[in-house]
Order: structure tokens, then sequence, then C-alpha cells
């Protein structure tokens, strides 16, 4: 039985949409479900210079919206005017358009909302004797009560569209969604408190944690928003977090940036905000997630809070109705700035913020550092028990990676190779470490060791190694368990990514007896012509064999054991989206971490308390010690307080 062919459609006559038909397809774009509309009321409070902002729902936002804030207010015969499409007060020419800084400027999100509800303002400004309420649908306009600001009321929302309404959820779904929408609001104003209603009830409130006078001090600006941070996301977000300030060009990233031990399954505590706006940006989630990738194990997503300033002529806010996308001039400075900002914010070891925490006031840094070394031939006002390295990029780098643990010793000297320490007094000597042919103190000879809560070592001192595997060592807080593999690992790691400083540096490669050909895509071609350079860099050969078919000639000696194949795709493909440099690095630093696992020391090898000690040592200084290059962390601490509950002292 044939089909029967389809019969040509009856030509229509070309003509122009109703104003109301217009309306309800551009509230498509802009009011998704009711957090879209709270989102838009809340960005307009903010813009009318509101410090107080109060959010009130009936069934999810479905039944009633009510946006209440404190701000400048809108005059009686402007009222009618805002409600019109493509109607605002924010921009008048493209000049504006291309330096916005405020949170709306389109004048489509009041008309958008209008045409699918039923709305009415409320509002009064400073001068007037009353306020004036407007009704949206009957245009009704008649003197009411209310202080200075505005009251944006959203009933029935998508009543005139059922089949939008059908697509709702739950009141409860709805409801965590407007609540997200406020949430992200808040975090980005520490000076504007911020409540919200559901039924009669207030289900969050955060208050205003900066005071508007002082807006111009940095420090309290960056108290308030550590404040409001920890009401917002958590006491333990500001714990399990290290603050981000960073500076690039015309770009500046500050905010905090959670350890790795805090990531989590999901993806749902990760901020960035661009001039104060909360946006989703793929540039900004893969500098971000680079910054983590030496740090992170599996497939655990970080968590964050970015703030990113800058220039407005430098970014495109102007890309989606609902101003959650942007586009950059020059994306690689944003790329490099959030990747460095979180780089260096994870780098330092947290042995050094626990050295910090445990310091007494007005005591020198107990972490060795050059800078802190007295010049030649001069004495220190007051000596402490610290031991001193040696700049380790002075040192000479094997061009083997296994070397063994006492090779890490010769990174520091003896108090008889450090200019000033021959003044030190005999009793201080006593908690110098004793490493080989250090001269050993009189309290060693005659075995007594060194006083824990003494020693300025934020790791302690090495105690016992377990079945060849862990290190335990004593500090002033109760014991560490070192992973001696997996220290040694990042430390060595480390060690490799300083000596290939040079972007240029070639990685070896290895040619292949057949070449690998596979049938790729357009872009996949595109992108093997256009980075053959990036490409040699990274120690492959990938050519044209056919219009359609790669070939895949060279690979890095590293990885010869690898599916060629495999390796070429996930690399163009990482060319094709983001910046050569950023691959090029990634890449390197796969193959650096894959040298330093083999080359660091294995399980059930015997250590000597001596080196034991220089793990220990070398953990305190070597950046993001706190994990190995796969992600699991290298040590543990337990607390007195914990082994103490562990044996029910006490109770």
């Amino acid at each position: 039985m044939s089909t029967p062919l389809p019969t040509a459609p009856q030509r229509r006559p070309i003509r122009d949409l109703p104003d109301e038909l217009i309306s309800q397809i551009a509230a498509g774009e802009v009011v998704e479900r009711p957090a879209s509309a709270v989102r838009e009321l809340v960005d307009n409070a903010l813009d009318a210079g509101a410090t107080q902002i109060t959010v009130r729902l009936l069934a999810g936002g479905v039944r009633l919206i009510a946006v209440e804030d404190d701000g400048a207010g809108i005059p009686p015969e402007e009222l009618p005017v805002a409600l019109r499409r493509h109607a605002t007060s924010k921009i008048s020419n493209l000049h504006d358009l291309e330096s916005v800084n405020t949170m709306g400027f389109r004048g489509e999100a009041l008309a958008a909302i209008a045409s699918v509800s039923e709305t009415a303002l409320l509002s009064r400004t400073q001068d007037q004797a009353s306020a004036f309420l407007l009704d949206a649908r009957s245009g009704e306009l008649r003197p009411a009560a209310r202080s200075r600001g505005t009251t944006v009321e959203v009933k029935e929302l998508f009543f005139s569209t059922p089949a939008r309404r059908k697509f709702l959820k739950t009141d409860a779904t709805e409801l965590a969604h407007c609540v997200e929408a406020v949430r992200r609001h808040a975090l980005a104003r520490p000076d504007v408190g911020f409540s919200i209603w559901h039924e009669g009830k207030l289900v969050e409130q955060w208050r205003a944690t900066l005071d508007p006078a002082s807006a111009d001090d940095e420090d309290k600006r960056n108290e308030a928003l550590k404040r409001r941070l920890s009401d917002v996301l958590g006491a333990d977000f500001i714990e399990e977090s290290v603050p981000v300030r960073f500076k690039l060009g015309n770009v500046t990233v500050s905010g905090r940036a959670g350890l790795p031990d805090a990531a989590r399954s999901r993806a749902d505590q990760q901020f960035c905000y661009v001039n104060g706006r909360f946006v989703r940006d793929k540039v900004l989630t893969h500098a971000a997630r680079s910054a983590y990738e030496d740090v992170l194990h599996g497939h655990k997503q970080p968590v964050y809070a970015l703030f990113v300033e800058i220039d407005p002529l430098r970014v495109d806010v102007n890309v989606h109705p609902t101003k959650i996308e942007v586009r950059f001039r020059d994306s690689r400075e944003v790329h490099q700035a959030v990747r460095h900002a979180i780089e260096n914010a994870l780098a330092v070891p947290r042995a050094q913020a626990l050295a910090a925490a445990q310091q007494p006031a007005g005591l020198a840094n107990p972490l060795p550092a050059e800078s802190s070394s007295p010049a030649p031939g001069t004495a220190p006002a007051a000596w402490t028990p610290t031991p001193q390295w040696k700049a380790q990029a002075s040192m000479p780098f094997e061009e083997r990676v296994g070397h063994k643990v006492q090779d890490l010793q010769v990174l520091w000297g003896t108090p008889e190779t450090i200019p000033g320490a021959a003044s030190a007094p005999p009793a201080m000597e006593a908690g110098m470490p004793q490493l080989p042919d250090a001269p050993s103190s009189a309290a060693a000879a005659q075995g007594s060791a060194p006083d824990a809560e003494a020693s300025p070592w934020p790791l302690g001192r090495a105690v016992a190694q377990i079945h060849g595997v862990y290190i335990l060592a004593e500090n002033a807080q109760g014991m560490i368990i070192v992973d001696m593999h997996a220290a040694h690992e990042r430390i060595v790691y480390e060690r490799l990514k300083r000596q290939v400083i040079d972007e240029s540096a070639r990685i070896a490669s290895q040619p292949l007896l057949i070449p690998a050909t596979f049938a790729a895509t357009a872009h996949e071609v595109a992108a093997a012509e256009a980075h053959a350079d990036t490409l040699e860099l990274l120690g492959m050969e990938i050519v044209p064999f056919s219009p359609r078919t790669l070939a895949v000639r060279a690979t890095p000696t590293a990885l010869a054991q690898g599916d060629p194949v495999e390796l070429a795709r996930s690399v163009l493909a990482e060319l094709s989206q983001h910046d050569a440099s950023t691959v090029v690095q990634r890449a390197r630093n796969e193959i650096l971490a894959t040298m330093a696992c083999h080359g660091a020391v294995r399980a059930n090898r015997k250590l000597t308390l001596d080196e034991m000690n220089a793990l220990l040592r070398q953990m305190e200084i070597t950046d993001r010690s706190d994990q190995c290059n796969h992600g699991r962390p290298t040590w543990r601490q337990l607390t007195m307080k914990e082994l103490d509950a562990l044996f029910l002292r006490g109770r």
C-alpha cells in the first residue's frame, strides 16, 4: 500500500501579529516560571536604590508575587509608561547600551509580566503626598497609601496562557526556584536586606551587613560580603573555602573558592557574577574547572562564589532576554584572570593556615620563607627554632623522577649554614630537627624528644610508619596521618611543573609506525589545520588524509601506549572550544602528573624518621600539597578532642 503524498499547504497571507500576541510571545522568552518574574522585579528594585526588599508569594508564586522595596519610587505620570514594551529609564542611546551598569535595561520585563498575569503597580516618590496605584488591565490610576518605594503585585501568572501554566511544577518546586532567584541577588548585595514570605510565613531573611556609609571602605566591604556568604551559604562554606583576590589587566576577581574537600556531586553551589550580575557563562565555568583540575578527585564539582569586575564596555550583557548570559570582548583575558585567581588561592597549603591559627600574637611567621632569612653577617633579633631551607629553584633537578626521599633533605641547610644562626641560644637549638650531618643537641643526645606543642612545624614531627603506607606525626593539635605516596607524588609533580616554564617548550613525541586514521567531522578537520603549531607543541602530528579523514602520525612519548585516535579526538575538541595555550598547559600537566605518579615513593617502602620528617617539611612549603595529582587528600588531622572521644575520656 503506497503512502499518499502530502498535499501542498494552502498559502496564507503575511500579516502583522496583534499586539497582545506579540507581548505573549515576548513574555515566553522573559518569563518562564514564577522565579523569572521574581528575578526581574528584584532587578528593578535594586536599580531603584532599595536597601530592603520583601518578596511575598502564594502557591509558589503562581497565585501571587508581590515585591516591595524602599527605593526611589515612580512618579504617577510615568506609571502607565512603565508597563509599555521597550520603555525604560536605564538607557537612552547606543552608548548607554554598550556600557550598561544596571541590572535591567531592556524595558521588557514589566510589559511581559503584565501580558500573562493580573499586574498592579503601587509607588510613591519622596516628593509625593501619597502613593498611586495603577491597574495594568484597566489602566485605572488612583491614590493609595504607601511609604516611599514601589510594590509590584503579580496575580494568577499565566492565567491567559493555560498551556504554559500546565508546564509548571508543584508549589514547593516553584517556591524553591523563587528562593534561589532571590538568594543569587542576596549573595552579591550585602548592603541590601532581603526577606521572603510564603503563605504568610517567613521563609528566608538576610539582613543587610554593610552600612552604605562604609561602601567605599574595601576592608569593610570584604567583611560584609564574608558575613553575607556565611548567612546565605552557611558557616561551613566560609570554613571550607579560601578568599580570592586577583587582578589581571582590566579584570578583577574576588570572592571565595571552596577547598577540594568541600566539593560536591552536583554543581549547585557555583555562583559567578559579572559586575554584580549573576551569569552562567562557559568561559567562567571552564576557567574555574581548570583551576581545580589538579586538586579535585573524580567527577566532583567545586563550590565557589566569584565576583568579576570588568569595564562595562568590555562585556556585552545584551545577549539573551533573561540577561543571564554575557559575551566578553577578550574572553582569554577573563579566563586567565579567573583561573589564576583560584589557582593562587588554592596553592597555599592548609598547613600554613594551621600554623597561622596556632601562632601567638606578635610572633613572627613560623613558616620558613626565603624572605624571612636574616641578612648576611647579622643576627636575628629574636631567633626561633625554625628550619631554614634554600631556594628550590636554585637546586639541580635530575632528569629521572624516581629520586629517593633522602634527596629532599638537600632543600634546606643546617644551622651552621644559615647566616646569623651561630648566635642562636643553645636552648633553642634543642628544637631543631635532627637531620643528617646536623649537630646533635644535648637534649637529643639524652634521648628526649622535642615538645610537640613548642614545635613551629604545622605538620609536626614524625613518630612512626604504618605498614609502609602511612606516616604518623604529632603536632600541637593532636595527630597527623600522611599518605606518603600521595604526598610525595604532589611534591614531585610541583617540582616537575617548575622545570617546564617555557610555554614554547615542545613535548617529546614518538612517530607511529603505522599512522592511525579516523573519520573526522568538519570541525575536527578545521581544528587540525588551524592548530597545527599547537599540536606540535603537544608532541602530536595530525594531518588530513582525505577531505573527511585525519591521520595521527605521532603522539607524546609518555602516552605512546594509549589510544591515538581517542587522544586526537579529545585534544581537537578542546582546541575548538578553548584557548590553545590552556590546552597546551593542561596536556603538559597531564603528562607530568603521569610521570610524577610513577616516580613517587611507593608503598611498603621503609623510611627512617629523618626521611619522614623531610617529607613533612617539604609538604609544608609545596603548593597544593593537601591533595595529590588525582585530588585525593594527602593528610588528615585528628585533634586531641577527637582522640579523647574515641576512648570516652572525660565522660
